[in-house]
């Protein structure tokens, strides 16, 4: 999002005439000219004038100058108050009401809050006050996107992002799910509520945040307000629509196969090499009930030990063909995906590189016999950071206060998403789940079509308030399946028209057709009471039982113990349907593709002790062609999750350290199947030089590499001249284009055995023609490209010269004032990795080599010893820009190191910096 206050030019320019105004009383007088041959004469009038202004001029700057010196300064004084005034105390004590008891912060020297407190009320508001002290600005702006009221802290700008997110509905379920969790959920986010609402009482402007101040500018009178369970639990479905591959997919088959022969959209989806990558969990017989905590459990049930109540496999109504969406509806679905467009300006852009890995491995193969468990999220990179680490310790732990929990939660949410106790230590990785459907609606007036029924449209209407502006007025429609938001980005008018019976034939058959999503994180349920249950679960059973109440997003969750067992399971909602695989548009009028309820649970993939001794997730297929139900139909490739399985069958027994190497390995499996082929075609002098640089090359991606940096650049370019300009041609919109990441490696992959075909002519150059050519073209261009940008010497050019990373605020910090950007954003950084290599630095070949998803975090896990630990954030605790703990891991992070992560009370004590006492108000006498 960004904000782009008016501003007014005030420098004074002289009039073009070289006139200006008369010296006024006082004015010195002009001597005369010594050399001047008649001194009794008066001397002429212009030069006389000219030395006047040229003395006006002078004084005017010099005054101006010391003006703008004293402005400056001023200025400067007035950021560095404002920033002071912004940072919160951190040691010391302090009263807030509500409290029950005494609790405490104890900061160590990056700024991360361990807290203790002795009930579960004091625990969980004292998070809140410690989050809304570091991160408020943040957590105030994201649950203004979750409800759809951005508008009213930044203008018009943001009034199309308000009409997605009210069409979505996000808070309006967020808010159907607080009154469904337990009442000891509920009184845990109050008391997060009340916490965060106790620092905004004592805290007013520029004290919560830098940024408020200058919002005064575009929004008036904003004033924040408080927050609320809600709130909290809004940030789920957000989180969740950045997971939510599988529409990606649905709008690109739709287009693909709209715009493209019949057949060549086939070449473009390769989909999952089951003989080249294993999924996560592999067919395997069931085991005996009952089996023992180390025995190895079926990892997915067989056709035969299905339960005779389970779904049956869905098949498609005409023996697994896509399903016959009308070329009418192709306006409807255009209109839908520019919702994807809107979104990312606020909350990054969606992938299948978005995803991330985790993989843990049991104690047969490590140093100390017991697990070592990793996880790194891979989600759009910002400043601060999406996570928030904390320690939440019950100073006894019991029935009345059962959390010893530390790791990574986000900012505005209670508790821990990731991380481990004094038991367990868990990971989430996207699933790529088949957990939503585009369904073509046939609307008629005010009704639509279903099963040869008219069925009334469910309208409501939305006011969105506007900062500066009138109030926008909002129509969303639904049917059955769910929102159409094909609605979104027309007129209000245009809305309210298609609500009513029209007076004239509709002037084309588009005009009779909407798009409604169907997705379960728009179906409310319980999911907050998981992430309680997981922070206090103790135990394999425990853990699964809190899997199976989370609900959306789908993912994928590792698991380990202090015992030695490590696991794997499936959470969520999967649907079933009556057929489909969720990769196409559907249509909704026929009912032959509605869905007929959830998956139960345990019919859901897990893994417990399985005899490889690890299990990785890096968004590759979760199960085999045999496993009986759908669960995805959007995963990722194999690359990274091979790799990664490759690295620890090879790495004899494994330590914290010897994990953490794996992270950085950046290893890139595209470059070590078209290098080779790039070697054998013929390029121009100007590019062998280039072409040279692959001789030998290890297929690595280190931020100093010339290889990496020169192979990158040929691929852009192919990815260009062989798809983007053909789709472009053909009318394909630009999010179906090569995002660059593993499915393209298998698009180019299964075409090297192909030199003829079509996507090997150029579609802007006939001569290009063949795939030596192509490649040819590619090579020398990039060399071309890489000369002008990085120099003449091939061997001096260096990937991280290319593959910057910039971490922005990405709310004022994307569009403010400049002085304010400077401020809050850091230094761009050269980084190694790329798309789906373990280090994954991705990027997006349509809009550079810049980075625009990485891992968030990182961490490793030692159940040996807890203190073993290591973790790093992308940024650092604390978002104001005037804070050291600002940016402060940003160097490490880049750098492929870590933090200690100190869990017992001695080791957070060792590591203290800042402690604050927080103790119960003093009721007035």
């Amino acid at each position: 999002m960004t904000v782009q206050p008016e501003t007014a030019d005030t420098a004074d320019t002289a009039p073009p005439d070289g006139s200006g105004p008369a010296p006024g009383p006082g004015a010195a007088v002009t001597p005369a000219d010594p050399g001047t041959p008649d001194q009794d004469a008066p001397a002429p009038a212009r030069p006389a004038r000219r030395r006047r202004l040229r003395r006006i001029l002078l004084r005017t700057v010099v005054a101006f100058t010391a003006l703008l010196v004293l402005a400056v300064a001023g200025l400067a004084g007035y950021v560095q108050w404002t920033v002071q005034r912004s940072l919160p105390q951190l040691a010391g004590s302090t009263s807030v009401p509500g409290l029950k008891g005494e609790a405490r912060i104890v900061r160590d020297a990056s700024g991360i809050p361990q807290i203790y407190a002795d009930t579960a009320h004091d625990l969980f508001m004292a998070e809140g006050y410690a989050q809304a002290q570091d991160r408020f600005w943040q957590m105030d702006t994201q649950r203004h996107v979750t409800a759809g009221r951005l508008a009213e802290m930044f203008g018009p700008s943001q009034v199309q992002t308000d009409k997605v997110a009210r069409t979505f509905g996000w808070y309006r379920v967020a808010e159907q799910e607080v009154a469904m969790l337990s009442p000891q959920t509920q009184a845990y986010l109050r008391a997060f509520s009340d916490g965060v609402n106790a620092y905004l009482a004592q805290n007013k402007g520029a004290e919560l945040s830098v940024e408020y101040p200058v919002l005064g500018f575009v929004s008036g009178d904003y004033r924040p307000e408080p927050w609320t369970p809600a709130d909290s639990v809004s940030w789920l479905k957000t989180m969740a629509w950045n997971l939510n591959t599988g529409m990606i997919d649905q709008f690109q088959q739709a287009m693909l196969a709209a715009k493209l022969p019949a057949g060549t959209a086939d070449d473009l989806h390769p989909g999952y090499d089951f003989t080249r990558w294993s999924p996560i969990v592999p067919d395997r017989a069931p085991a005996p009930p009952n089996a023992p905590a180390n025995a190895p459990v079926t990892a997915t049930p067989s056709a035969a030990s299905t339960p005779s109540a389970a779904p049956a496999a869905p098949s498609a109504p005409a023996a697994g063909a896509a399903p016959v969406v009308p070329a009418g509806a192709s306006t409807a679905l255009a209109d839908s995906a520019g919702v994807r467009k809107v979104l990312a300006a606020v909350l990054g852009p969606q992938g299948i590189g978005i995803g991330s890995n985790s993989w843990v491995v049991s104690g047969s193969r490590t140093t100390t016999g017991k697990p070592l468990l990793e996880n790194d999220p891979h989600l759009t990179p910002s400043l601060p950071g999406i996570w928030y680490q904390v320690g939440l310790h019950c100073n006894r732990v019991g029935p009345e206060c059962p959390y010893d929990v530390t790791g990574f939660t986000f900012a505005g949410m209670p508790g821990v998403v990731i991380g481990h106790n004094a038991d367990i230590s868990w990971g989430f990785t996207d699933l790529g789940a088949a957990d939503s459907d585009l369904f073509v609606e046939k609307v008629k007036g005010s009704s639509y079509e279903h099963q040869g029924e008219q069925k009334p449209l469910v309208v409501r209407q939305e006011r969105i308030k506007v900062a500066g502006a009138p109030a926008v007025d909002l129509t969303v429609r639904s049917t059955l399946h769910g929102p159409l938001i094909s609605d979104v980005l027309k007129s209000a008018d245009e809305v309210a028209d298609d609500g009513k019976e029209p007076d004239v034939p509709p002037r084309g058959p588009q005009e009779d057709y909407a798009v409604a999503m169907q997705w379960t994180a728009l179906d409310p349920a319980p999911t907050m009471d998981a992430l309680f249950a997981l922070d206090r679960a103790k135990n394999w059973d425990e853990f699964r039982a809190a899997a199976a109440v989370f609900a959306s997003p789908v993912q994928n969750m590792i698991y380990a113990d202090t015992a030695g067992n490590i696991g794997y399971q499936t959470p969520g909602r999967i649907p079933v349907r009556k057929a489909g695989d969720s990769r196409h548009p559907v249509p909704g009028w026929t009912g032959a593709y509605d869905w007929t309820g959830y998956l139960p649970f345990d019919q859901l993939p897990t893994s417990f002790n399985p005899p490889e001794g690890y299990i990785v997730t890096a968004n590759n297929a979760v199960v085999g062609p045999g496993y009986p139900h759908l669960i995805g139909s959007s995963w990722g490739t194999g690359y990274r999750s091979q790799r990664i399985a490759q690295l620890i069958e090879q790495g004899g027994k494994l330590d914290v350290a010897a994990m953490e190497r794996i992270t950085q390995d950046s290893w890139n499996g595209n470059a070590a199947t078209l290098a080779p082929r790039l070697l054998q075609v013929e390029v121009g002098a100007d590019a062998k030089s280039a072409q040279d640089l692959l001789r030998g090359w290890d297929f690595s991606q280190g931020a100093d590499s010339a290889p990496a940096a020169y192979f990158n650049a040929v691929w852009r370019e192919l990815l260009k001249s062989a798809f983007t300009d053909r789709l472009a041609e053909a009318g394909v919109k630009g999010y179906a284009y090569p995002d660059g990441g593993g499915r393209w490696f298998d698009v180019v992959r299964g075409l090297l055995d192909r030199p003829d075909s079509i996507w090997w002519t150029s579609a802007t150059d006939p001569s290009v023609h063949g795939r030596d050519a192509m490649l040819g073209k590619a090579m020398e261009e990039a060399a071309k490209e890489l000369r002008g940008r990085l120099g003449a010497d091939p061997k001096k050019w260096k990937w991280g010269a290319l593959h910057t990373l910039t971490l922005e605020n990405p709310t004022l910090g994307a569009g403010g004032p400049a002085p304010l950007q400077w401020l809050l954003n850091a230094d761009p950084v050269g980084v190694g990795g790329g798309t789906d290599s373990v280090l994954a630095n991705g990027w997006d070949p349509q809009k550079g080599f810049e980075v625009i998803w990485v891992p968030s975090m990182r961490m490793v896990v030692d159940l040996a010893d807890f203190e073993r630990s290591r973790w790093i954030n992308l940024t650092g605790a604390s978002g104001h820009a005037g804070a050291d703990t600002y940016t402060d891991q940003i160097g490490p992070w880049v750098k492929g190191g870590s933090l200690p992560w100190p869990y017992g009370a001695a080791a957070v004590e060792a590591a203290a910096r800042d402690r604050l006492r927080l103790t119960p108000a003093v009721a007035p006498s």
